[in-house]
């Protein structure tokens, strides 16, 4: 197929490369020196999203925000401007869903179809190929974009119509903050104990306590790297959206917004490009800094 993609950072750049890899011509909006070797690869550079969405039957966007989305889509040159009748936008990212759900009526409207499918696993699954997508949409726009999503992910889901997948999306980045937040605490309070924080991690991996935010983030707290990953930046943003969404639905989230609120201590601090993992380094500054 004639793919488009556009969005081609940490996470996109990998996923478009399993696309090009299993044969399908893509077109590429915002080729930059980390991308060009997509192009060496097959795919082809395109001037901007209206050129991408006028030359693919299928146009994925991985982008970083809702504002982002709503330019790259109805923005001048905007995929929009470039859609013809029976071409379907699956959009990647991780946004709104109140957004998501005006989005796809004005996709609609130009006689195309829409899905939104966030993804879950951060850079070491979008490399992997083994990301988890959870898709909301028509059935019959799921079951034409399977074939893509099958070689950029393993845990494949259709939640349910259109703002859907955006929900469950909002739902995984609660668990996976407020996860990362509760082993920063284990791990400092470990550490502040006199007790060597890697073997306790150790030690807990082979309890009740284990899950893979232990395996993984609890080893980069433990070794100090915060290369991103996912940066505390974007996982801020998604849990803003969950804060907005629970004052909209008269819902209390309490530990969701204090774990908001330690990112926003954590960007304040200058970590908001580090890994989400990096959340610790917020929690020692809080218990006077580092010893």
């Amino acid at each position: 197929m004639d793919i488009g993609f556009i969005g081609l950072g940490v996470m996109g750049r990998p996923m478009a490369e399993h696309l090009i890899d299993a044969g399908h011509m893509l077109h590429l909006s915002r080729v930059r020196e980390a991308s060009q070797h997509l192009v060496t690869k097959g795919g082809t550079a395109a001037a901007h999203a209206k050129a991408v969405a006028e030359a693919s039957d299928i146009i994925i966007l991985m982008l970083p925000d809702t504002p982002d989305v709503e330019a790259v889509l109805f923005g001048e040159n905007g995929v929009a401007s470039g859609m013809s009748a029976d071409k379907l936008v699956i959009d990647m990212s991780s946004i709104s869903p109140v957004a998501t759900k005006n989005f796809a009526k004005r996709i609609e409207a130009l006689g195309c179809d829409y899905l939104d499918a966030p993804v879950s696993g951060g850079e070491v699954g979008a490399k992997a190929a083994s990301l988890t997508i959870m898709a909301g949409g028509k059935e019959a726009a799921f079951e034409r974009a399977m074939p893509l999503f099958e070689k950029m992910g393993k845990n494949i889901t259709l939640v349910g119509g259109v703002g859907d997948g955006q929900t469950a999306k909002v739902a995984n980045q609660i668990i996976v903050g407020l996860t990362i937040e509760a082993v920063s605490e284990a791990l400092l309070f470990a550490k502040r104990a006199g007790a060597d924080p890697a073997k306790v991690r150790a030690a807990l991996m082979g309890g009740f306590a284990a899950s893979r935010i232990l395996e993984v983030h609890g080893d980069r707290m433990v070794k100090e790297t915060f290369d991103p990953g996912f940066r505390i930046r974007l996982h801020r943003k998604d849990l803003t959206l969950a804060v907005d969404a629970a004052r909209a639905l008269d819902l209390s989230l309490p530990n969701t917004a204090a774990t908001q609120q330690l990112m926003n201590a954590a960007i304040a601090n200058g970590d908001g490009e580090r890994d989400h993992s990096a959340l610790i380094r917020t929690l020692e500054l809080l218990a006077g800094g580092p010893r």
